[in-house]
């Protein structure tokens, strides 16, 4: 095992030579994730949309742009976080993944949480919460009733908590979703400080 840098290296070759599913067929540029490595706090959202594909980085386009209001509201800064997808590649027309891409994707998501080892993890719309409470071995509940709550979930690499949250992608097509998600994330500044993980 070399060093972290390394291993995430690695990690971004084998994506970017990556044949598990078709949607490589489609993409331009897939999308490991970026952000500070270890990662005290993790973002994980659904897919690449069309200008993440473009640029090969996560979150940049207009919910991209909330996002970083959201954080903001949080406390945070873009560069405190690691933000990555479930899904590396884009799938067309920003449909939602297949189980079976997110499937081909799982391991890739797995060798991430193992090392960037996040305390906390912020899932972004229902993909990412089903994936990531399954993954810790907890109960997926629909995301309407359990976003901004708190779950609690022990692992090899010690306890993390998992805040699931809804897609910033939301609040642009349901502008009433926009007052409901800074509340959120205010919650989630609150956590911070519970956790020590103040920046």
């Amino acid at each position: 095992m070399g060093s972290l840098e390394e291993e995430l290296e690695k990690l971004r070759v084998e994506v970017e030579n990556c044949r598990r599913c078709p949607l490589h067929r489609g993409r331009n540029k897939p999308v490991l994730g970026e952000g500070p490595a270890p990662a005290r706090i993790m973002l994980v959202g659904e897919a690449p949309g069309y200008w993440e594909d473009r640029q090969g980085r996560p979150f940049v386009g207009a919910a991209g742009k909330f996002l970083n209001e959201l954080l903001a509201e949080a406390g945070l800064k873009r560069e405190e976080v690691y933000i990555t997808n479930v899904v590396k590649c884009r799938p067309p027309g920003n449909r939602d993944p297949k189980p079976e891409e997110e499937e081909a994707c799982a391991p890739y998501l797995e060798r991430q949480l193992s090392l960037l080892r996040p305390s906390l993890i912020c899932t972004l719309g229902s993909h990412a919460t089903a994936r990531i409470l399954t993954h810790f071995g907890l109960k997926p509940q629909p995301i309407t009733r359990i976003h901004g709550k708190a779950f609690k979930a022990g692992s090899l690499l010690g306890e993390v908590t998992i805040i699931p949250l809804f897609h910033p992608a939301s609040a642009l097509y349901k502008p009433p979703m926009r007052s409901l998600q800074l509340e959120d994330w205010r919650r989630v500044g609150g956590l911070l400080a519970e956790l020590g993980l103040k920046p």
